[in-house]
């Protein structure tokens, strides 16, 4: 509410001094108003996620992503067009007139995804306006000269960074959850249909797998809804008592309570629980990025700085009291770092028909 009255009274502000310039009447006061138009809120990573929604939805002119830029506290908008800047900063945020559209970085992507093979991930990049190309240790010989001539074709809409490690699905068979033999991690906890239900990644099992909270445990409920690859999240429905706070299990004998869900922003302060490694904490670097693993490809993930290791699938992306992801895959571990995806949830609760709480 705070930040909607800074933006209506930045409007406000923006119109009278456009109006007392063609007036030929622009005082002093009037000029430090004006000028106050142009910087932008100072938001936590949670306002700007608000706020970056927002204006997805309200905008007139399109832009070419946003970003947080958390040393600033400011959320960035990318525009191509210098009409759109008066817009975006009387929202509250910063303009950024960049060279290259969405669309023209969307066709970058596609030409990359036509060279993409096992142990690539690429996605638009807001930062450096371009297409981020990653690949791990797997891509070598030929495949990775062709993957490099392309991404030298596409000039600065592209970029290529090597990684170490393979990018794979974590699994190993929030909290441990185990089922036809392995070992996951559940998400969150939602309400499929009015009745009670949670969230895991869909490379954990098939639809029909019954789930316990311990190995060899009983059940307490069943997957309707497995989706990988293409995308990578699976439902199902608690067939037990046993108790299904909307939680996030913090590993540290206190657990955070989840009141909705959200995309991030590039640039925003995440977090993630998993029955593996416990809370680890990152930055998200990417949206809508595209990972083939060897079972195929995944679209649409969050690209985070998040460590995560075998066991923590399906484990919950969360910041404050916001579902961001479930667990994907990547590369690396909690001792060296790496890259790691997870599957929008906001996506996910869309697909089952689900909602948080």
């Amino acid at each position: 509410m705070t930040n909607r009255r800074k933006s209506t009274r930045r409007l406000t502000m923006a119109v009278t001094g456009v109006a007392a310039l063609l007036a030929g009447s622009f005082t002093m006061s009037q000029a430090n108003a004006q000028s106050q138009t142009s910087a932008p809120d100072a938001l936590s990573s949670e306002a700007a996620v608000e706020l970056a929604t927002t204006l997805d939805e309200t905008l007139s002119a399109d832009t070419a992503g946003t970003f947080y830029d958390a040393e600033a506290e400011t959320l960035v908008v990318n525009v191509t067009d210098g009409s759109a800047v008066a817009e975006v900063q009387a929202a509250g945020a910063e303009a950024r007139v960049v060279e290259h559209s969405t669309a023209q970085l969307e066709a970058a992507a596609d030409e990359v995804e036509e060279h993409a093979v096992p142990g690539t991930a690429w996605g638009i990049d807001p930062v450096s306006n371009a297409v981020k190309v990653t690949v791990d240790s797997t891509v070598t010989g030929d495949a990775l000269a062709d993957l490099q001539d392309t991404v030298a074709g596409l000039g600065d809409q592209a970029a290529l960074e090597q990684v170490n490690g393979e990018f794979s699905p974590y699994i190993a068979g929030g909290d441990a959850i185990y089922g036809s033999g392995s070992r996951c991690s559940l998400g969150f906890n939602v309400t499929i249909g009015g009745q009670r239900g949670f969230l895991t990644a869909g490379h954990c099992g098939s639809a029909g797998s019954s789930w316990s909270a311990s190995s060899g445990g009983s059940s307490f409920g069943t997957l309707s809804t497995s989706v990988f690859p293409g995308s990578d999240y699976a439902a199902g429905r608690y067939s037990s008592s046993i108790s299904t706070p909307s939680a996030v299990n913090l590993y540290n004998g206190s657990s955070r309570s989840i009141t909705g869900a959200a995309n991030p922003v590039v640039g925003q302060s995440v977090s993630r629980s998993g029955s593996t490694t416990g809370v680890t904490s990152g930055t998200v670097t990417a949206l809508n990025v595209s990972v083939t693993y060897p079972q195929g490809t995944v679209r649409g993930t969050i690209q985070t700085t998040v460590c995560a290791e075998p066991g923590d699938s399906g484990g919950a992306l969360f910041s404050g009291n916001t579902a961001h992801g479930l667990t994907s895959g990547g590369s690396g571990n909690c001792s060296s770092g790496g890259t790691t995806f997870f599957q929008p949830v906001v996506a996910a609760l869309n697909a089952v028909g689900a909602s948080i709480p």
